[in-house]
């Protein structure tokens, strides 16, 4: 079949709408119409390099939310007409790391990545696409692993949001770091990832919950999602550490690095309490980066660690986000400030970039 898709065919360049041929779904996959899409620093930064396998062109989008249109032999979990999140991260429930409820990093999913399957093609040429995903096409096709069935009263392009940045950072507070009742967080950035961060602790209890970021705008927007306390890095310069590790009594029991900065992952280290403190970097560096940390800084009993898509499983933790959403607990509505037609692709990406967006929602 044809589907009009927004494609990218050389590093930092703008995408274009064009038309693209995708498989029929074989057996245990299923063809998803995509209804919405959000805007995800993690699609820029793929813009910005070669992708995994070397090739263009490529459909980035990862954030997707849409419509079950056909199912191949052998498909149990999903039928036609139900409404679905293309996961990034696949959840097949047999693998061994599936099997062991400590991670979500599914060994199917790792295989799958590293057969590069083809479903796009564009003039005849296989189309590569991000994260075995690619929801920034009209219709796509997913192994059954990778789709996740959601509950079918929330608009979709609300229900998108939590595919990657409301899954990364509620996840990340729940599930990675366990964040626990009467707790201080302290958050480095407050872009997608950060207000949700603050949205997880709000829902763990934790009493005290710390923004720091260099635009006020987003400071004023994060209370809404739990920040309790706004620090401006700028006003501080050099004393950054040292004006946290003071309104935390010493340090906080949990820090989050959301921007993808190693001085600022570095920062929250610090921050972190000795004895018992926790980081977790959640912000994107680039492949091989690597990130320079005083021993001393460990041994004193800080635990660092990285997280991918909050620890949480796909198929069978995801689709819970849209109940704390629906019982009031967590915000979807205001997390989402701009939508626009996926013929203006590149305008979302700007406001993005420029800061004036909390997250931008493509609709087909």
């Amino acid at each position: 079949m044809e589907t009009r898709a927004a494609v990218c065919h050389a590093p930092g360049a703008a995408l274009t709408i064009e038309t693209v041929q995708l498989a029929p779904p074989g057996p245990g996959e299923v063809l998803i119409e995509i209804c919405a899409c959000g805007i995800c620093h993690s699609d820029h930064h793929q813009r910005l390099r070669l992708p995994p396998d070397g090739r263009y062109p490529i459909i980035l989008g990862h954030e997707g939310a849409g419509v079950v249109r056909e199912v191949g032999a052998g498909v149990t979990s999903v039928r036609p007409g139900d409404h679905v999140i293309p996961l990034s991260l696949a959840e097949c429930g047999t693998c061994a790391n599936c099997r062991s409820g400590r991670t979500n990093i599914c060994e199917a999913f790792l295989a799958d990545m590293r057969a590069k399957p083809n479903r796009f093609f564009f003039d005849g040429e296989p189309v590569a696409v991000m994260s075995n995903n690619g929801a920034f096409a009209n219709h796509m096709v997913m192994p059954e692993r990778q789709v996740a069935k959601i509950r079918d009263d929330v608009p979709l392009d609300i229900a998108c949001a939590i595919g990657c940045a409301v899954a990364t950072g509620v996840g990340a507070a729940l599930h990675t770091a366990r964040v626990h009742e009467g707790s201080s967080v302290v958050i480095f950035g407050l872009g997608g990832v950060g207000v949700n961060v603050a949205q997880g602790a709000r829902v763990a209890g934790a009493s005290r919950i710390i923004g720091v970021d260099i635009n006020p705008a987003r400071g004023a927007a994060a209370a809404q999602f739990g920040v309790t306390d706004y620090v401006d890095a700028r006003e501080h310069g050099d004393g950054l550490v040292d004006h946290l590790r003071g309104l935390t009594g010493g340090g906080a029991d949990y820090c989050f690095e959301c921007v993808g900065d190693e001085t600022l992952m570095q920062q929250a280290i610090e921050v972190s309490h000795i004895g018992w403190g926790m980081s977790v970097l959640l912000g994107v560096l680039d492949p091989g980066a690597k990130l320079p940390v005083p021993l001393t800084s460990l041994q004193i009993g800080r635990t660092v660690t990285g997280s991918y898509m909050g620890n949480m499983r796909g198929r069978t933790q995801l689709p819970g986000l849209l109940d704390l959403y629906a019982e009031g607990r967590i915000l979807l509505d205001p997390f989402i400030t701009h939508r626009l037609p996926i013929d203006r692709i590149n305008e979302g990406f700007d406001l993005m970039l420029s800061g004036q967006a909390l997250r931008v929602a493509v609709t087909f």
